[in-house]
């Protein structure tokens, strides 16, 4: 080896092209590296571009020059000094700190400023940028080159073929007879193999200033057969993170607009803002507007979303506007914006709207706080129901159109103390409307608590809480459960005083570990009474017994119920991993009420000392098994209340999916504030791959409850899916006892190019 200086520039005008090696796995320089031909150790892998794309690679790095020093490395070096050649020959390296060429053979005339590489040609520039080529040809101080048989794998695996590439003046970018495909390929060699699909052209260039991509003559190829062909065709360089310009357009038939295409128009309206107009240009209803607004800042962002269509057959206007928003006021303050709003409840499922299937639309907007562990809310809500069985609830009616203002809810922990000893303060306060005929309720609710966590020597872990909870409220024309109607103030005080213990046991052995855990949790308040006739219940309407809840202090979703009376919940949980069983867990656990008379257990209709049995069993002991269990069981015949399976069992090649619920809770909870508490329902789905690429699923959601059993839901896919392809056909039906509704089949077709996009409806 020996040093040249200042002999040939290296500039960043060479060709920066994004790859990876294509064809052999041998080891590059990087620059500034020099090559030690005595080692076979390997460099460390190239850094990739994160966006790779047909016209990735194309784009130049900013590269920094630390040095002019060039280094050669060959297997022979010749100087013709008449001719002033200089002819590198076998393994030929030329390296410097912004710029590595490899290749079997490089010839540099000194006096044209010409260097030709040839044989295997590798390049690596300071960004680990790696292109090969038969024939690379540079000029003018490396500012100018030509590529010659041009092959590129880049990142994603994608390829990229060019018979020549050159870079010229202005520092464009120009390719001649270009293919990309991101399918698997074999172009040379006996087991020659064509791609599923790619694109071809005759030219290619990208115009560096104006960051724009142009295409010449270029064909979409599938199996090598032209299926489109457009002679211009042009786009954003790789570089622009976004620009304006029309969207793909999507077609499709419903039953309320008929056939339609909805075509888009994205607007770039400065870098921090755009607008997307989408029109549907329907057979029925003519044209139907929507458009989506984003902003973007340093603090938030915001999203406006809106439509609006002219229904000829109710001969009205019907639309929707949604607005969603972010802004972080400062360090500690945080206000968001979710607000929603809809001509009627059907708009959402003919314009097939996200929230087409939501049980209440609800609009939002809150402002939080966030100091350390203390936490405050500050929110308004409005509530419109959805759901056809919600809108027909009598039960539920009188709350469509219900809103709350304010909802204040305040957290604060102090400090601990020596002994880890630490206090809560809650704070609550909501302002309810809630039915046609307005009648309110606001309510304050102040907890204080007081905890002390401790863990033994030998492992208990302990905690001992007790807490003050003072509610006032003021209802107007509240209609209680004795039809009265009551306007009027209301106060009470609840005290509470409550233990936990815990003891882990642990066996472990080679080949697993087994972790059995008894809970004991002990609660003492008095049995007063909830005062249900001056106090609306208003959030803790569902009261339910569970593996979730059971060994809660309270275990009141809201604040309008106290969980009355003394009790002591007990249980376990065992804990198995290891090499037999996988992962398996379980819990079982129950409550006894010193008092029969206590809130919660009246609340599901009962009155006894001993709750029912809860528990819950997860199995995933292999990779073709996958188990969760809950279940209620009746403390006195063991009679299943409640139970919940979801399981996957079997491998990819074949799956069932189970979903399996029912709640019963009895005869004297049937109907229950309108609705039928009993739910019977079963879901089934089998999914298998036929080949390597093709798959397909079906499902069906049934419902045992009604009397004749019927489906909900059902239907199916058949799907093709390979490394650059998917082609996806699904139909499915949802049976909704909804009359505007019309319950008929939906077929969806879809396929997707990769690195391309797709398209589909």
């Amino acid at each position: 080896m020996f040093k040249l200086r200042d002999s040939i520039i290296l500039g960043s005008g060479l060709l920066s092209l994004w790859a990876v090696n294509v064809c052999s796995q041998e080891r590059v320089p990087v620059a500034g590296e020099i090559l030690d031909h005595s080692s076979d150790k390997t460099m460390p892998a190239v850094k990739f571009d994160p966006h790779p794309n047909i016209t990735g690679f194309m784009t130049p790095r900013p590269v920094e020059k630390n040095s002019d020093d060039i280094y050669f490395s060959a297997n022979e070096i010749q100087n013709d000094n008449e001719t002033n050649i200089i002819t590198a020959i076998g393994d030929v390296y030329v390296i410097r700190s912004d710029g590595t060429i490899k290749a079997d053979k490089i010839v540099y005339n000194q006096e044209l400023d010409v260097i030709t590489a040839t044989g295997n040609v590798v390049i690596v520039d300071s960004s680990d940028n790696v292109i090969y080529a038969d024939e690379l040809i540079l000029r003018d101080q490396m500012s100018q080159g030509t590529l010659k048989q041009l092959k590129v794998l880049l990142r994603d695996e994608s390829q990229v073929w060019a018979s020549k590439v050159k870079t010229l003046d202005n520092n464009d970018k120009v390719m001649y007879d270009a293919s990309y495909s991101p399918c698997d390929c074999q172009m040379e060699g006996k087991n020659k193999k064509e791609p599923l699909w790619k694109i071809t052209a005759s030219k290619i260039r990208q115009d560096t200033e104006g960051q724009n991509v142009y295409y010449r003559n270029a064909f979409l190829k599938v199996k090598n057969v032209p299926v489109f062909y457009t002679p211009f065709l042009s786009h954003a360089d790789p570089s622009v993170k976004r620009r304006s310009g029309l969207t793909m357009p999507t077609y499709g038939s419903s039953n309320f607009m008929d056939t339609y295409v909805k075509a888009g128009y994205f607007w770039a309206i400065d870098d921090h803002s755009d607008l997307t107009v989408s029109p549907y240009f329907t057979t029925k209803h003519g044209v139907i507007p929507e458009a989506v607004y984003n902003m973007y800042t340093q603090k938030g962002d915001m999203s406006l979303q809106g439509s609006i269509a002219n229904d000829k057959d109710k001969d009205k206007k019907r639309g929707h506007i949604f607005a969603k928003g972010r802004y972080e006021i400062n360090d500690k303050w945080l206000a968001h914006l979710d607000a929603k709003y809809v001509s009627d409840s059907i708009y959402l499922r003919d314009i097939s709207l996200p929230e087409k299937t939501d049980a209440w639309l609800t609009s939002n907007m809150r402002v939080e706080y966030f100091n350390n562990r203390d936490y405050a809310n500050i929110e308004a809500n409005y509530f419109r129901t959805i759901s056809y069985n919600l809108r027909k609830s009598a039960a539920r009616e009188k709350f469509n159109g219900s809103y709350v203002l304010p909802y204040i809810d305040y957290e604060k922990y102090n400090q601990l103390t020596d002994f880890g000893l630490y206090t809560k303060n809650t704070f609550n306060f909501a302002s309810v409307v809630y039915n046609k005929e307005h009648s309110n309720s606001e309510r304050g609710t102040m907890i204080n608590e007081v905890v002390l966590p401790y863990t033994s020597p030998w492992g208990e872990k302990m905690r001992l809480s007790g807490s003050v909870k003072s509610d006032f409220y003021y209802v107007d024309n509240y209609l209680n459960p004795s039809k009265e109607v009551i306007t009027g103030s209301t106060a009470r005080v609840f005290p509470q005083l409550a233990a936990e213990w815990k003891l882990p046991f642990i066996k472990a052995n080679e080949e697993s570990r087994q972790i059995i855990e008894p809970v004991i949790v002990g609660v003492f308040a008095p049995n007063d009474n909830n005062k249900t006739n001056r106090i609306p219940n208003l959030d803790s309407e569902n009261a339910f017994l569970d593996d979730v809840n059971v060994l809660d202090i309270d275990r009141y979703s809201g604040y309008d119920l106290n969980d009355t009376g003394s009790r002591v919940s007990y249980g376990f949980n065992w804990n198995s991993y290891g090499n037999i069983l996988g992962r398996t867990q379980a819990f079982f656990a129950q409550s006894y009420y010193f008092d029969d008379e206590n809130s919660f257990s009246q609340s599901l209709g009962e009155r006894n000392h001993f709750s029912d049995y809860v528990g819950r069993i997860y199995a995933n002991p292999s990779s073709y098994l996958d188990l969760n269990y809950r279940f209620r069981l009746d403390k006195n015949d063991w009679e299943i209340k409640y139970n919940e399976l979801g399981a996957r069992i079997g491998p990819d090649i074949l799956n069932f999916y189970v979903s399996y619920i029912h709640l019963n809770e009895g005869n004297n909870a049937v109907l229950k504030n309108g609705l039928k508490a009993e739910r019977h329902e079963l879901y089934t789905a089998v999914n298998a791959k036929l080949t390597r690429d093709w798959s397909i699923k079906l499902y069906n959601r049934q419902d045992l409850a009604a009397e004749h059993s019927y489906s909900i839901e059902h239907g199916g896919s058949l799907t093709y899916e390979d490394e650059c392809f998917m082609l996806s056909g699904n139909v499915q039906k949802y049976d909704s006892n909804d009359p505007e509704v019309d319950n008929d089949y939906e077929f969806t077709v879809s396929f997707f190019l990769k690195t391309i996009g797709g398209f589909g409806k």
